[in-house]
């Protein structure tokens, strides 16, 4: 059973916008919030005064003073006065937060048209109080001292699943190197990407000057970047004659694990596997159904660990999705077409939002060079902190 046959109504994506992503010195959290909701509504085809709600995901923790953006989006028109504004914020995952609160304001009935926007300004603070701003996502860090950050906690990740998996032969390090590898190159043809160069496997697989070791065994290409950024997309419930044809939302799901560390288990992500499962289930779809994933690849153990919360392999066999080619652009399940965060960037409350995206471009055939060919159904995966704060929607062209 689908959303729509469930809920009775459609959820369609009917206009998107997006910035490029990177150090943006020359805009504020505002001009971005201000150019990626034009588009979308110009985009959607529709004027301002269509909107009937407005979502905002941003995360900041005190990496900006501005604290309460939510209006910002008023700045488009004066027609968008008066318009319920709220601001949705889940670490890593509140653009996907925002997207499912738009959602179910559509499914409620409250709204018949939402424009959802995720943004986030991070590189005008030092690398501390980033670093300070993204471990407090985390219950045992935050606060706390610490000189390798959100990587160290992902680098325990990785030395946890290598301790259970690996039997202590170093391979984890070139499968890391590989998926690194793929994104990147995946980036060049993505024209709002952060870092647009092929760096090739060799290069990332080893740690040299320009590739230092951050926390072992995650080198600096195992990680996403510091970014500035924002996208924003039209959510209507009927189509509304944009430039492009509306994509939709065929199920979705979300799920929380325990925050403690000692509560969870580190290389499992349970929490992360049930949103697939809800997600998929909702569509009726299962994971041999989708033509393409677009998933939180914020290191690249995550993307590993994805390969199996997904059910695209077996626990502890993610690098077969790698090894037989399933996951590059010409393969079975395409993943991360877009150069994910590792290659497009990560401003935190702009990445869910920016996954959703992309993937109507993909579906609506409007993705210029990163198009994949004739894809009718996709996923976008999201989360927040490390496998905390679960996002899934399953996305289909019309």
């Amino acid at each position: 059973m689908s959303l729509r046959e469930q809920f009775g109504k459609d959820v369609l994506l009917t206009g998107w916008g997006h910035s490029r992503f990177g150090k943006l010195t020359d805009e504020t959290l505002e001009s971005l919030i201000v150019q990626v909701a034009t588009e979308a509504i110009g985009n959607a085809g529709i004027e301002p005064g269509q909107i009937d709600e407005i979502y905002l995901g941003q995360f900041n923790s005190g990496m900006l003073p501005l604290a309460f953006p939510s209006s910002l989006a008023l700045q488009v028109s004066e027609q968008l006065a008066n318009v319920p504004a709220t601001r949705v914020e889940n670490a890593c995952a509140s653009g996907s937060a925002a997207f499912q609160q738009g959602t179910k304001s559509l499914l409620a009935g409250t709204a018949k048209t939402v424009l959802v926007i995720g943004a986030e300004k991070m590189t005008q603070a030092g690398a501390d109080v980033v670093g300070a701003a993204l471990l407090g996502a985390d219950y045992d860090m935050a606060g706390q001292p610490s000189t390798t950050g959100f990587t160290g906690l992902f680098a325990d990740v990785a030395k946890h699943y290598e301790k259970r998996y690996g039997n202590g032969s170093g391979k984890l390090g070139d499968v890391l190197g590989t998926i690194a590898a793929k994104n990147h190159h995946n980036g060049v043809d993505n024209p709002y990407a952060q870092l647009r160069k092929d760096l090739g496997e060799d290069f990332c697989r080893t740690v040299s000057d320009k590739n230092p070791m951050v926390a072992d065994p995650l080198r600096r290409t195992d990680c996403s970047p510091v970014s500035d950024g924002a996208a924003a997309v039209v959510l209507s419930v009927a189509p509304t004659g944009g430039a492009a044809a509306p994509v939709r939302l065929a199920g979705f799901g979300q799920a929380n694990d325990f925050f403690p560390a000692d509560r969870r288990d580190p290389s499992a992500f349970t929490a992360t596997r049930a949103s697939w499962q809800r997600a998929l289930a909702m569509a009726g779809v299962g994971l041999e159904e989708l033509d393409f994933a677009e998933v939180h690849d914020c290191f690249t153990i995550a993307e590993l660990l994805m390969y199996e919360a997904m059910g695209l392999t077996e626990p502890g066999q993610g690098a077969r999705a790698l090894e037989e080619g399933w996951v590059f652009k010409d393969g079975k399940l395409p993943v991360n077409v877009s150069g994910g965060l590792k290659a497009k960037g990560h401003p935190v409350g702009a990445t869910g939002v920016s996954q959703h995206v992309i993937t109507a471009m993909q579906l609506s055939g409007t993705a210029g060079a990163m198009q994949l060919p004739n894809p009718r159904r996709a996923a976008v995966q999201n989360m927040g902190g490390v496998g905390i704060a679960n996002y899934v929607s399953v996305l289909e062209a019309v």
